[in-house]
């Protein structure tokens, strides 16, 4: 099974939380779009990989994924190592996504920009017809990074509005991370952001809309130069 659009992301819950709505916007432009979690989040404060497995299917379902795995790699404790590279890179020889979207390269919690960096070596050497790996060679065509966890100016935005309530219902399919009971909130000695991380993504999302002129939208960074074909029919106002 191959896909347009694949998301790679740290943890179960990132990718609703970054480019959900661009992946429903995909997948309604007629795209394939998939998701590539590599741990199942089991050193988090909150809810067990069990229950996180469950909640991510749920949340795929609502995104109308074609496809989600979970590498299992282990949570908290990503790194540079030549056999998770070549888990990722095997994954991309099977899927042969056009586009991959990967967290940005830099962030608060170490996973994100080592998934960055694990995703975007795993690109590369999924080309390399002679690298010890299974398939065919193959190598997307683009990489974005999205620009949702940290504060940076995007170079382009895809409009979410029509999909932002879909979106939500997706990050909220993970109940064991934003909607714990009450009694589990007050015994945490610990500030967590996730008490507050799904109310703020929304207002990225808002955020974001506005630089666009739309109400909701997701920020995405490209590190090559983007090229525009018709100058007249630019959008986005510049006054």
């Amino acid at each position: 099974m191959k896909v347009d659009v694949l998301a790679i992301a740290a943890h179960p819950d990132d990718a609703e939380l970054t480019s959900g709505g661009t992946l429903l916007a995909m997948e309604e432009a007629g795209h394939r779009t998939g998701i590539l979690d590599l741990t199942r989040g089991e050193t988090g404060s909150r809810g067990t990989p069990e229950t996180r497995l469950r909640e991510a299917a749920r949340a795929g379902k609502i995104l109308r994924v074609a496809v989600r795995r979970n590498l299992g790699l282990p949570d908290a404790r990503l790194e540079m190592r030549e056999e998770y590279r070549m888990a990722i890179a095997e994954v991309i020889r099977e899927l042969q996504p056009r586009s991959v979207i990967l967290p940005y390269w830099e962030g608060r919690h170490p996973d994100h920009y080592k998934a960055a960096q694990l995703g975007y070596e795993a690109c590369f050497v999924a080309g390399l017809r002679n690298y010890p790996l299974g398939g065919e060679a193959f190598r997307p065509f683009k990489i974005l990074y999205a620009a949702a966890y940290d504060y940076v100016r995007p170079t382009f935005c895809v409009d979410i509005t029509k999909h932002f309530e879909r979106r939500r219902r997706a990050i909220l399919a993970y109940q064991s991370q934003f909607n714990p009971p009450k009694k589990e909130r007050r015994s945490s000695k610990v500030v967590l952001p996730l008490d507050e991380l799904e109310g703020r993504m929304n207002s990225i999302a808002q955020y974001f809309g506005r630089l666009v002129g739309v109400k909701y939208a997701e920020g995405f960074v490209v590190k090559e130069v983007m090229q525009v074909e018709d100058v007249v029919k630019m959008p986005v106002r510049s006054m």
